[in-house]
């Protein structure tokens, strides 16, 4: 599988400018070499590494991907560019998947470089994560935006140059209550209520990425972002 998904992938690779360890790319390397004029898509989640952070509001984008990873039997378990990374197929279309290990603040230090070595547009990268303006389980996917409140969305936008054409899966976690310090809300576990939409909203999230592969970004927007409109208003 691993070789198939390479040999898809070689005409977006630069065999030039690498600049990353023999030890880190020994693993990556294509045994041959073949021409697809399918570009990868990269699905990027973002969060805090650590079991101290595991189910937290803040990481409901490394949910994401985990959940997507185990739907198409794809691995996370290497470390390439300070990510956690996997490749798969949706549907004969390359995928990516990134969970960024240098602490949320810090994310595009690992996205930036990776979309760089696969010589990606940023039209073909999407980053999901948690968002304190949307309510809890209601997803929203955009093809471009700013970074609102969120320092690991600013520290990709840095990273890419101060572009923010790239796509991003918003995942709502709802407001914090009273003068709770958002801070320390987002490092928060959900309550049974708040879990229980989170977990569907994944679920759903999985569904939209694979579309987002096979149909693009504005086409599957159009329609999930519709279905989403309504989604716990009370």
């Amino acid at each position: 599988m691993r070789g198939q998904i390479w040999r898809r992938l070689a005409p977006f690779l630069s065999n030039s400018k690498r600049q990353i360890s023999t030890t880190q790319t020994s693993s990556l390397s294509p045994s041959s070499l073949s021409y697809s004029p399918i570009q990868p898509w990269l699905f990027v989640g973002l969060g805090n590494p650590g079991e101290k952070y595991q189910f937290t509001r803040h990481n409901v984008g490394f949910d994401m991907i985990d959940i997507f990873a185990q739907s198409q039997g794809i691995s996370l378990t290497r470390l390439h560019f300070k990510a956690l990374f996997g490749e798969g197929m949706v549907d004969g279309v390359p995928v990516l998947l990134a969970k960024p290990q240098t602490y949320m603040n810090l994310s595009g230090e690992s996205v930036g470089p990776l979309a760089a070595y696969y010589k990606l547009p940023l039209n073909r990268v999407i980053v999901a994560f948690d968002d304190v303006d949307l309510p809890c389980g209601v997803l929203r996917l955009q093809p471009k935006g700013g970074y609102g409140r969120h320092n690991g969305l600013k520290s990709v936008i840095y990273h890419f140059r101060k572009n923010r054409e790239f796509g991003r899966l918003r995942i709502g976690i709802g407001r914090p209550p009273g003068q709770m310090d958002p801070k320390a809300f987002v490092l928060q576990k959900f309550n049974k209520t708040g879990r229980e939409r989170i977990d569907s909203a994944i679920k759903e999230g999985v569904e939209i990425l694979k579309t987002v592969a096979t149909k693009g970004l504005t086409e599957t927007a159009k329609s999930s972002n519709a279905d989403q409109k309504y989604k716990h208003l009370s």
